[in-house]
C-alpha cells in the first residue's frame, strides 16, 4: 500500500513539475501575493476530478475490455520514456522562469485565468486522465491509493509553489534549478516507463 501511495506521489510530481504555463501563472501570481488560494484550489480541484475520471473511467473500460491494459501500458510506457527523454533535454539547454511581470487582475479572472490554463491544455488531459488513469489501473484493486499518492503530489506541488514563491523567485531565475529539477523528472519518467513495458 504505501509504495503504491509513493510510486503515485512520485508519477504525479514528475508529470506535474515540469516548466508549463500553467506552473508558471501560479509561481508569478505567488511571487506577486496576487489571489493566490482560489488559484491554488482550482489548480487542485481540476487535478482531482481529472485524475479520478482517469483513474475510475479507466477502470470500467478496463472491466469490459480487459484486453486494452496490456496495449495502454505499451502506449503509456513509450509516453513516459518519451515524456524522460524531452525532459533530459529540457535539463541538456535549460532556461530561467520569468514569473514577476504583467498587469493585477481580479480574484474572477485570475480564477478563470488558471483553469484556462488547465482545461484548454491537451496535455493536462493526456497526463492526468490518460496516462495517470493507465498507470494506476496497473495496481488493480490497489489503484486508490495510487490516486491518493497523485492526489498528495498535486496539493504538496501547488501549495508548494503557490505559498513558497517568494522564497523559490530567486532559485527558479535560475537555469540550474531547472536542470536539476528536469534530470530528477527525467529519471522518474523513463524508470516508470520501462517499468510499465517490463510489467
Amino acid at each position: 500500500m504505501i509504495n503504491v501511495v509513493l510510486t503515485g506521489l512520485l508519477t504525479g510530481l514528475a508529470l506535474i513539475v515540469a516548466i508549463g504555463a500553467q506552473n508558471a501563472y501560479v509561481l508569478r501570481q505567488g511571487i506577486r501575493g496576487e489571489h493566490v488560494l482560489p488559484i491554488v484550489l482550482a489548480c487542485l480541484l481540476s487535478d482531482a476530478v481529472a485524475i479520478t475520471a482517469g483513474v475510475a473511467g479507466f477502470g470500467v473500460v478496463l472491466e469490459r475490455w480487459p484486453g486494452v491494459l496490456p496495449v495502454a501500458q505499451v502506449l503509456g510506457g513509450v509516453y513516459l520514456i518519451a515524456f524522460g527523454l524531452h525532459a533530459a533535454l529540457r535539463a541538456w539547454r535549460p532556461e530561467a522562469l520569468e514569473a514577476a511581470s504583467g498587469e493585477r487582475l481580479s480574484r474572477r479572472r485570475a480564477v478563470l485565468m488558471a483553469l484556462a490554463l488547465t482545461w484548454l491544455n491537451p496535455h493536462f488531459y493526456l497526463d492526468a486522465v490518460l496516462m495517470l488513469g493507465t498507470v494506476a489501473n496497473s495496481f488493480e484493486d490497489d489503484r486508490w491509493w495510487f490516486l491518493l499518492g497523485s492526489l498528495l503530489a498535486s496539493t504538496t506541488w501547488f501549495f508548494a509553489l503557490g505559498y513558497g514563491a517568494r522564497l523559490l523567485r530567486g532559485l527558479f531565475a535560475r537555469p540550474s534549478a531547472w536542470r536539476v529539477l528536469d534530470s530528477a523528472v527525467a529519471v522518474v519518467m523513463g524508470s516508470l516507463g520501462v517499468g510499465l513495458l517490463l510489467h
